[in-house]
C-alpha cells in the first residue's frame, strides 16, 4: 500500500514539475517575450560594439600621434613652421544689402498647356 502511494505521489510530482517546465517554456516562446529578448540582445550587442569601436578609435589615435612624432623626429620637421601673414580681405564676400530674388517669367510658358486627357 505504501509502495503504491509512494509511486503515485512521485508520478504526481513529476507531472506537476513537467507541466510547470512546459508552461515556462511556452511563455518564453510567445511573440512578446521573443521580441523583448531580441531587443535586449540587440541593445547589449550594440553597447559591446560601441565600446569596441571607441577603444579601437582611441588606439588608432594614440598610435597615429606616436607615429607622427616618430616621423617628425626622423625627418626633423618638429619645429613649428612659419605661418603666412593673415589676409586683409575676407574669403567670403560680406554684403550688407541682400540680392534681389529672381523670379521665373511665367509669360514664356503657353497659356493653355497640353492636356493629355482631351485626346481620349
Amino acid at each position: 500500500m505504501f509502495r503504491r502511494t509512494f509511486w503515485f505521489s512521485t508520478g504526481v510530482a513529476a507531472g506537476v514539475w513537467a507541466t510547470t517546465k512546459v508552461n515556462r517554456k511556452l511563455k518564453q516562446l510567445t511573440p512578446e517575450h521573443l521580441a523583448v529578448a531580441a531587443t535586449n540582445k540587440a541593445i547589449e550587442t550594440g553597447h559591446r560594439l560601441k565600446d569596441r569601436a571607441v577603444g579601437f578609435a582611441l588606439d588608432v589615435r594614440d598610435n597615429m600621434a606616436r607615429r607622427e612624432e616618430e616621423l617628425g623626429e626622423a625627418l626633423g620637421i618638429n619645429a613649428d613652421p612659419e605661418l603666412p601673414a593673415p589676409r586683409r580681405l575676407a574669403a567670403i564676400e560680406n554684403r550688407t544689402t541682400p540680392k534681389k530674388a529672381k523670379y521665373v517669367d511665367t509669360t514664356t510658358y503657353p497659356t493653355h498647356p497640353y492636356n493629355r486627357n482631351e485626346d481620349h
